[in-house]
């Protein structure tokens, strides 16, 4: 991830409003797509990203510089975000426990491929809107983890700066998220094969 360090901390700390300014125009694109990709609605990132330039705002004295400004509006963003969904629905996933599926049995390791579906089809939008729905269905530590590891791109130990959580937290957590990922888009596209198949 690149860093725009252009933008000058001391201003920001000093109450410049064109630096504050250009910190905005900078940063909240990703921001807003982070909260996007977290929440699923358009209204409600918009609204975490409100908040957290807010955050951000009134918490620039106490910003140290031990971590980039990025990590940093990562950090207060992702935070905002997962407040905003543990009031939607309570996160009770411990990280050590075996991924089940809806039947209790534990997720197999051996899980059907769609390597050779047509590009067309993996890209098509009830395949996106699947897609989606899956990410929309992790709890929010996985779903977290998830977006920001392979949505966003950033890497393991800037996610985990980011939530404030180990580098094997976050590998176990992304493993997670994909492994239910790959258990409902499996299903998905083994339907959708079969569908082809019989046309």
């Amino acid at each position: 991830m690149q860093e725009k360090e252009a933008i000058s901390i001391k201003a920001l700390k000093a109450g410049d409003r064109e630096a504050f300014a250009a910190m905005v125009d900078a940063y909240s694109p990703k921001l807003y797509k982070l909260a996007l990709r977290m929440l699923g609605d358009p209204l409600e990132a918009e609204d975490i990203l409100q908040e957290a330039f807010l955050k951000a705002y009134r918490g620039l004295e106490n910003f140290r510089g031990s971590s980039k400004l990025s990590t940093w509006l990562y950090r207060i963003t992702a935070n905002e975000a997962l407040m905003r969904l543990r009031k939607n629905e309570l996160d009770t996933v411990p990280v050590d426990e075996p991924l089940l599926l809806k039947d209790g049995a534990e997720v197999p390791r051996e899980l059907k491929d769609w390597c050779c579906l047509p590009e067309a089809e993996l890209m098509s939008v009830e395949a996106q809107a699947t897609l989606d729905s899956a990410i929309n269905s992790l709890s929010p530590t996985l779903k977290a983890a998830f977006v920001l590891r392979d949505l966003q791109g950033l890497s393991t130990r800037e996610a985990a700066e980011v939530l404030q959580v180990s580098e094997p937290a976050i590998k176990t957590r992304l493993l997670r998220a994909r492994l239910q990922l790959r258990e409902i888009l499996s299903s998905y596209f083994t339907e959708r094969m079969e569908r082809i198949s019989h046309a």
